[in-house]
């Protein structure tokens, strides 16, 4: 199996050399990554520059641009053959619910489905590092079930606890949860006086219930969400339609 691998959190982060380190166990991987944090990149794409891709010494390549950059390049400009699969994170932090959409982490993975490769992203609950290992281990295993149930290509969304090996509950197959708004902005000053702006913390949680991402993790399961492209708002359509007859 060939896999390549990307995150949004930049090539040097513990989640993704865990999970590199993890995953070459069992197949022939190759990592393009961001070449710093790149996290809230979302799908975006650098077209206002050009890019450039360097090697670190420990093997893995660098960019400088975004998640969804790394995977482009690398499928469209670094092989003539695609991967297997492709496996974006370890993510410093939960990537559930509403936050999929700002995710890079998602991003990466959401670009290899584009391209009609499977893909899964990673996450861990909590941000910090804690037990990446054994979360890098929950990954590997992931990996290994190839999903052959599933119509190819799957993306899927994958958030695990921090917690040791042995007290990770099991794989559990979830929807989405919701958030209520983000936190106002926090309002500060430059040095040099001028007013800026931090955005401000994800908002708590709306829909926790059992079924959703968030209520699987709160018990120390690991959720499994398969996600979607298609954003048209389907039970509008006829509405729509009837509104501009």
């Amino acid at each position: 199996m060939r896999i390549l691998i990307s995150n949004d959190d930049g090539y040097l982060a513990p989640g993704i050399n865990a999970l590199a380190e993890a995953l070459a166990t069992i197949a022939e991987i190759v990592v393009v990554a961001p070449d710093s944090n790149r996290s809230g990149a979302s799908n975006s794409l650098s077209l206002d520059r050009p890019l450039s891709v360097q090697k670190a010494a420990n093997g893995f390549y660098f960019v400088n641009g975004t998640p969804t950059d790394c995977v482009h390049i690398a499928l469209t400009g670094m092989s003539n053959s695609p991967p297997d699969l492709v496996v974006s994170g370890i993510n410093n932090g939960q990537n559930m619910g509403d936050d999929t959409l700002y995710s890079g982490t998602v991003a990466a993975a959401t670009e290899a489905y584009l391209f009609g490769i499977p893909a899964i992203a990673f996450s861990q609950v909590h941000s910090g590092w804690a037990h990446v290992d054994a979360a890098a281990r929950v990954a590997r295993e992931i990996v290994e079930r190839r999903f052959d149930m599933l119509p190819s290509p799957y993306l899927l969304n994958v958030n695990i606890p921090n917690l040791p090996y042995e007290e990770i509950g099991p794989l559990t197959p979830t929807r989405l949860g919701r958030r209520h708004q983000a936190e106002p902005v926090i309002r500060s000053h430059d040095p040099r006086g001028r007013e800026i702006f931090w955005i401000g913390a994800p908002g708590a949680c709306r829909d926790a219930g059992e079924g959703t991402d968030f209520h699987a993790t709160s018990q120390g399961r690991v959720s499994i969400t398969p996600l979607q492209v298609d954003l048209t708002h389907r039970s509008q359509l006829e509405l729509l339609a009837q509104g501009i007859a």
